[in-house]
């Protein structure tokens, strides 16, 4: 078993270093790594999804042993330490010939999802004798998933209180619009996936409900998704809005995005609107997660195990080889 994560810095001195790592080959100038750096440093340039990684793979194997699959669990990462390079290596020290990898992104597009499989197939290509690796299928309606975001946003509704107009907004990050017409094997599958689950996690509320993006990033020419969270909560306060619930499905724990873009961006742009305003959790290590996670891979293992789903955008266990093809160099080039 791999886990397999995007991977961020452990400490101020790793910073400058893993985002050049990240943006490597795409001429992001200097002066917006610095800005991105800025962010970490409000968190002592320590990353939470490293942690957030620990947890789960803390989380996960107890759990698989509970069913008898008592078998090692590695990690690795395609941008910082521990580095799929090395933890491959590892791996075809130990004896390992073939793996499953759980990739923390629940939903199709190049970034999120081709860019995983195509780093695997050069990582291996570059490591001799390193295991073959399959990708999970995606999760993005899946109940172990879907549960644990709508208790989230439950939550979130009575933390915010009495309020005449409350409104749900659910928020994932920002892609270049190229990138998201060429998602899944037809076109449009990373809005796709990313509605259903907000249909899914809003339909207990019975509120109307908005899907809009954050921490875009790239030259201003490069045309990515929005309306960006901030310019949305502006055009809800002036719809009348007093009270919204912000429920980050894009993201499975609480990383740097959701921390800064909007615990301390939104957040601020909220109070500066009066609009009262309250962020619904991530699944983060909700037993109902990590439950999912091991469902998945019993999936994988014995074609009988049911497939758990809620909704009606299909999946698949392999990808098709045309999905998600890797953008232009220009949004390529966009980075961060």
């Amino acid at each position: 078993m791999l886990l397999l994560s995007f991977g961020g810095p452990e400490g101020p001195d790793d910073v400058m270093p893993f985002l050049r790592n990240v943006v490597r080959g795409r001429g992001v100038p200097e002066e917006r790594l610095l800005e991105v750096a800025e962010h970490y440093q409000h968190f002592g340039g320590v990353s939470p999804i490293n942690e957030q990684c620990r947890q789960l793979l803390a989380a996960l194997e107890p759990a698989l042993r509970e069913v008898g699959i008592d078998q090692p669990i590695y990690w690795g990462n395609r941008n910082w330490t521990p580095h799929l390079a090395d933890t491959l290596a590892r791996m075809r020290d130990d004896g390992v010939r073939h793996a499953l990898a759980f990739v923390t992104s629940p939903f199709g597009s190049y970034s999120s999802c081709r860019q995983y499989l195509d780093d695997l197939v050069a990582t291996r290509a570059a490591v001799d004798g390193a295991p073959s690796v399959d990708k999970i299928r995606h999760y993005h309606d899946h109940p172990g998933f879907v549960e644990p975001l709508a208790d989230g946003v439950r939550a979130a509704l009575t933390a915010l209180g009495p309020v005449s107009n409350p409104r749900l907004v659910f928020t994932a990050h920002s892609i270049p619009t190229a990138m998201a017409a060429s998602s899944g094997p037809d076109g449009g599958r990373y809005e796709a996936q990313l509605r259903e689950t907000a249909a899914l996690v809003a339909a207990p509320t019975s509120l109307d409900w908005d899907l809009v993006w954050q921490s875009r990033s790239g030259p201003p020419h490069v045309p990515w998704l929005e309306p960006d969270i901030n310019d949305h909560l502006a055009t809800l306060a002036e719809a009348g809005a007093d009270g919204v619930v912000i429920s980050p499905i894009g993201f499975i724990s609480d990383h740097l995005e959701v921390v800064w873009d909007l615990d301390t961006e939104a957040a601020a742009t909220a109070s500066k609107l009066g609009l009262r305003v309250e962020r619904a959790a991530t699944p983060g290590n909700d037993p109902r997660f990590i439950a999912m996670i091991r469902d998945l891979i019993r999936e994988r293992l014995d074609p009988g195990f049911p497939r758990a789903h809620l909704g009606d955008v299909p999946t698949w266990d392999t990808c098709p080889a045309a999905c998600c093809p890797a953008p232009a160099a220009e949004a390529r080039r966009s980075g961060l």
